[in-house]
């Protein structure tokens, strides 16, 4: 690295010249000016210079020959944001072009531009006007341009035949800026800037939040008299701006003993006057609190903002006798209120303060046997979240976790920081988190040398933790209560869900949906009939629906996990394995290394499966009633890890889902039993009756999950005779499923035996009394059919309990085609009797069960006569069209779902239709 500082005076400018540039060049910035107009815009008062070489360690030193220069100019304001752009930039340049780095620091009095230029200037920029697309914010790198474009005040890139430079302007703050802690004297000319004299604002507020004090300087600033705003609440007046990095509002501020920081207020004439607060809590001699708040211009801060103030056990003393708090030396202030938040900082903070190359933060889990690393910076392994290390001593273990300890070069003891694997770091300087002697975390600085810390970096390290660590447990302890706070939420929703459903292949989908994309990126159920059997994929699912066939492929392919009883996850590392083999094959093909790739499509696909499923993949059995019915698998995508909370909610859900899997299980096995068990309880088919139409429409109610309840049947008794009955058994379930099926069969027995009607049934009550406890009553309609040669049919029928069968004749006129008689089932002596229709061309006769007639909507019933009056309608309708009809007045007569079974049977004797 070579380096040049020259101050004063306007330097020569070191770029070519306009003639010089190519015809392609661009230029991106906030503002299109002149490279000149741009550059020499005021007088440049000092200047330096540095070239780094094309390596990792460039960067860090780049950001230390910034801050330097920078803070030896005076400009400790805009430092952070000059470091944080030309690391991005430096990094474009000695990373990913691959190239050397130029970089000019050039101070004029109304700010700083930085210059950064590199040797590849091939790699263009597209140019503003064009749609402009940055890519990812949260990826590891192509952010330069983003940062320049949300921190500069100006920037720009330009081009030349050999180089592209890229360049950012920071202005320096308008106002002055306020102290903390008390400055040496100072010339008059150097004093903050007030515009003429300086106005403080006393506002006094009530405990109700209402103004009771208003100031002639309040007036003044704001407009308003005092008679205007008293009693009238400071929220109607201030425009919070909720501070970045706390969750405090001004009701909140109101109610703290002290509080100091920006916000504004609306004044007469309706703009927003930025202001600086000071707010004290006091109480009068009646006890009665409220808080004073002295208030001047934004940029006149310096007027009020004092140092903090700190317990005296938690202070030390700066070189110039002032106290201060090591812990807002190290995180700076205000802190972040989020954990997240807190743990990056810290380690952006340890990695600057030992100019290091990477930082790490890693967690104790609850049991203290491993650590999760939580944030990082500097590390390819920034993807590498919630990957866990065990902490014990031993081969490959993180055994430097309790006590300090410093690395000379990894490269003699490899695998003493497991982190750090592959990532080029040589040497690294770790430290624990402590708090009341336990071990709750550890940090760490590396750097790509050897030998760059030694002990006296490890105890600045380590007083560093110390002051954290509190602070960090405190966060990790409110981020792991609201977490439980989530998990039980959760759980509780999962549970209700779960207990919804009987269908297995609802609860599949519902498991699958609540853990994507709550607990991971991907999930996939396999199922185990019974323990002969291989576990079967038998549900799929990502948070990208077009992921979902390509995983389904992978996962196809690969040998199901073992399904172990073992409680708890354990990672299945066959998926990510599958994807790299079938990634790095697809990219052979591609680049014609292998056989042809024979579509071309299917190219992006596997990269796409391979990223997705390239993380940590875990199983969770699915155990239940002491057996393993299957496995729960989550996945997240390339380097990713779970965290062990989720971990531990997975598993709590697997628990669940696989009792409410294997009910769903149960039940569909004792559904798939009853609905074969129904089937055989009805006939198969109906024959074919030469000059009669038949039709049967059948309508179980409920979900098909018992058996029983309503039946029909008809059969060929002998030529030329057919044999119809239709009946419902009293209740359903197994008693109801054995008086239907001892009903149907006896009927086509005795029938074919020669006995008429009476005699069936009479032989049939007797069967069901001989059932005993197990007996139910029989509503029933049986009936025999004679086809005759003029046309019309002969039946002879005898109505047992049952809804009378209705006759429609071709006139329109319905009317009962029997007589009621006793029910079977109830009594010994039955005096049964057959009688008599003829059905002559055109009539119809309609047989129901009681589901159709007693179909209700509250108070209402459609009934025999409402039956009737829906029968008169279908005059010239054939069969099938009368079974129709019916069903639909049937079920249009309530919204609600039917709640018992309906049977229609519909016979007609063929006449001349209407048209």
């Amino acid at each position: 690295m070579t380096t040049g500082l020259h101050p004063g005076g306007p330097p020569q400018d070191p770029r070519p010249t306009g003639n010089q540039l190519l015809p392609r060049q661009g230029r991106v910035g906030h503002e299109e000016l002149p490279a000149d107009d741009r550059t020499r815009s005021s007088v440049i008062t000092a200047r330096a210079a540095a070239s780094f070489d094309p390596v990792g360690r460039s960067v860090a030193t780049a950001r230390s020959f910034v801050r330097d220069t920078l803070q030896g100019w005076g400009f400790a304001d805009i430092v952070d944001d000059a470091v944080v752009l030309t690391s991005e930039l430096v990094t474009n340049a000695v990373v990913h072009a691959g190239t050397s780095a130029d970089v000019l620091c050039l101070r004029s009095d109304d700010g700083v531009r930085i210059e950064v230029a590199d040797r590849y200037p091939e790699r263009e920029i597209p140019l503003q006007g064009n749609a402009l697309n940055m890519g990812n914010p949260d990826r590891e790198g192509g952010r330069g341009l983003q940062l320049c474009a949300a921190l500069a005040d100006r920037w720009g890139v330009e081009y030349t035949p050999t180089n592209k430079q890229v360049w950012f302007q920071l202005g320096l703050p308008e106002r002055a800026v306020g102290t903390r802690t008390a400055g040496p004297a100072l010339p008059s000319h150097l004093l903050p800037l007030a515009d003429g004299r300086v106005r403080v604002a006393v506002i006094q507020i009530d405990r109700t939040g209402a103004i009771n004090a208003w100031n002639e300087d309040a007036e003044e600033l704001f407009g308003y008299s005092a008679e205007q705003v008293i009693g009238k609440p400071l929220t109607d007046l201030a425009a919070w701006p909720h501070t970045p990095g706390t969750s405090t509002g001004i009701v909140e501020a109101l109610q703290l003993s002290r509080w100091e920081g920006t916000y504004g207020l609306r004044g007469a004439h309706g703009r927003v006057t930025p202001v600086y607060a000071s707010h004290l809590r006091v109480r009068d001699t009646g006890g009665e609190p409220s808080t004073v708040c002295l208030l001047v211009r934004d940029h006149e801060r310096a007027v009020l903002q004092t140092p903090l103030r700190v317990s005296a056990t938690d202070t030390t003393t700066s070189s110039e006798g002032h106290a201060s708090d090591p812990f807002e030396v190290f995180i700076g202030s205000p802190a972040p209120d989020d954990l997240d938040g807190l743990l990056q900082r810290t380690v952006e903070r340890a990695r600057d303060m030992l100019d290091g190359d990477s930082a790490f933060l890693l967690l104790a889990t609850d049991d203290e046997t491993e650590l999760e690393v939580r944030a990082s910076t500097g590390l390819p392994s920034a993807r590498q979240r919630f990957a866990r290390v065990p902490v014990e001593a031993g081969t490959g273990r993180y055994g430097s976790a309790r006590m300090p300890a410093v690395h000379e070069d990894l490269t003699a003891v490899p695998g003493a920081v497991p982190l750090l694997s592959g990532t080029g770091m040589r040497s690294v300087v770790t430290v624990p988190l402590k708090v009341e002697g336990r071990l709750t975390g550890s940090l760490g600085v590396a750097a790509e040398s050897p030998s760059r810390y030694s002990n006296e970096e490890a105890l600045r390290l380590q007083f560093a933790a110390d002051r954290i660590a509190l602070a960090v447990e405190s966060a990790r302890l409110g981020e792991l209560e609201r977490l439980r706070r989530g998990s039980l939420s959760f759980l509780v929703e999962a549970s209700d869900l779960l207990a919804g459903t009987l269908d297995r292949d609802q609860t599949l989908a519902l498991m699958a949906q609540m853990t994507v994309p709550t607990l991971a990126t991907w999930c996939a159920v396999y199922t185990i009939a019974d323990q002969a059997s291989d576990p079967y994929l038998s549900y799929v699912l990502h948070e990208d629906e077009e992921r979902i066939d390509g995983l389904k492929a992978l996962l196809s392919k690969i040998a199901p996990p073992d399904p172990v009883p073992t409680p708890g996850a354990r990672v299945w590392a066959a998926p990510a394995e599958a994807a790299h083999q079938a990634a790095l094959r697809t990219s052979m093909r591609s680049l014609g290394l292998n056989e042809p790739a024979t579509v071309s499509s299917g190219v992006g696909t596997t990269l796409a499966t391979a990223g997705a499923v390239g993380g940590e993949t875990v199983v969770l059995p699915l155990v239940a009633r002491n057996r393993v019915i299957g496995m729960l698998t989550l996945g997240k995508p390339t380097d990713e890890h779970f965290r062990q909370e989720i971990l531990e909610l997975a598993e709590d859900l697997s628990r669940r889902a696989a009792l409410a899997l294997d009910n769903a299980r149960l039940y569909s096995e004792r559904t798939a039993i009853s609905q074969s068990l129904q089937r055989s309880l009805l006939p198969p088919e109906l024959p074919h009756i030469d000059g009669v139409e038949v039709e049967v429409i059948y309508r179980a109610a409920g979900e098909g999950n018992e058996v029983g309840g309503d039946f029909y049947d008809l059969f060929p008794i002998r030529d030329g005779a057919y044999g119809f009955a239709i009946g419902d058994v009293c209740g359903t379930g197994p008693e109801a499923a054995a008086v239907t099926g001892l009903a149907r069969h006896a009927l086509r027995l005795l029938a074919r035996e020669g006995y008429d009607g009476p005699a069936v049934l009479d032989r049939l009550n007797s069967a069901i009394l001989d059932e005993g406890a197990r007996s139910r009553f029989l509503t029933l309609l049986y009936g025999e059919l004679w086809p005759q040669e003029d046309g019309s049919a002969l039946l002879k029928v005898v109505c047992a309990g049952h809804p009378l069968p209705l006759r429609l004749r071709q006139d329109g006129t319905v009317e009962p085609a029997a007589e009621p008689q006793p029910l079977l089932g109830v009594m010994d002596d039955l005096e049964l009797y057959e009688q008599t229709v003829i059905l002559d061309p055109g009539d119809v006769l309609l047989c129901v069960t009681d589901g159709v007639t007693e179909r209700r909507e509250g108070t209402r019933m459609l009934g025999d006569d409402g039956l009737a009056d829906v029968l008169t309608t279908c005059t010239g309708l054939t069969a099938g069209a009368v079974a129709a009809r019916i069903m639909r007045a049937v079920e249009r007569f309530a919204s609600d779902a039917p709640s018992d079974d309906m049977a229609i049977l519909a016979m007609r004797v063929p006449g001349l239709q209407k048209d």
